[in-house]
């Protein structure tokens, strides 16, 4: 599935009507270049789940815990793991702990993630700074629901 955003406003909307529809354990992937919104789009997560707190990236911690939301959020930004792995990061513990994981640069420790999840690449267009398109690619059969479930809810806030 593949949605256009035209400014962050728009990324964080998007990301806000998922988290309605997200469930525990849930884990979704973000793909991107730098730059490219995946702090954005995890801070609109945390909005559609309850937080209120800032959401910033968690590059020198690893992992930020947000827990005062309807669900957990465990925000994980793995680029320092680049080479290196999870190592003794105990990443199944957050995938199994009732809230929603969300991983950027989990290519990197791609080997401790459940085949099962759900990826959102975010890729900028070259024409407009702002503008971002969102692909999701559910991995198993609850996230390729999730999706379709997602699709209609764009639908009715269409109508």
């Amino acid at each position: 599935m593949k949605i256009f955003a035209k400014n962050e406003a728009e990324t964080k909307k998007y990301a806000y009507l998922l988290a309605q529809i997200l469930k525990p354990n849930d884990i979704v992937l973000l793909n991107g270049d730098l730059g490219a919104g995946k702090t954005t789009f995890t801070k609109g997560l945390a909005l559609g789940l309850g937080i209120q707190r800032n959401v910033k990236s968690p590059t020198f911690n690893l992992v930020k815990e947000y827990r005062d939301g309807k669900l957990p959020l465990f925000h994980m930004d793995l680029y320092r793991l680049e080479g290196f792995g999870a190592g003794d990061l105990e990443l199944s513990e957050y995938f199994n702990s009732n809230g929603v994981c969300v991983l950027e640069w989990s290519e990197f420790v791609a080997e401790d993630i459940p085949k099962d999840n759900l990826v959102v690449n975010l890729y900028k267009n070259g024409e407009h700074d702002e503008w971002r398109e969102l692909e999701l690619i559910g991995h198993g059969k609850h996230y390729v629901e999730l999706i379709e479930l997602f699709k209609e809810l764009l639908k009715t806030r269409e109508e």
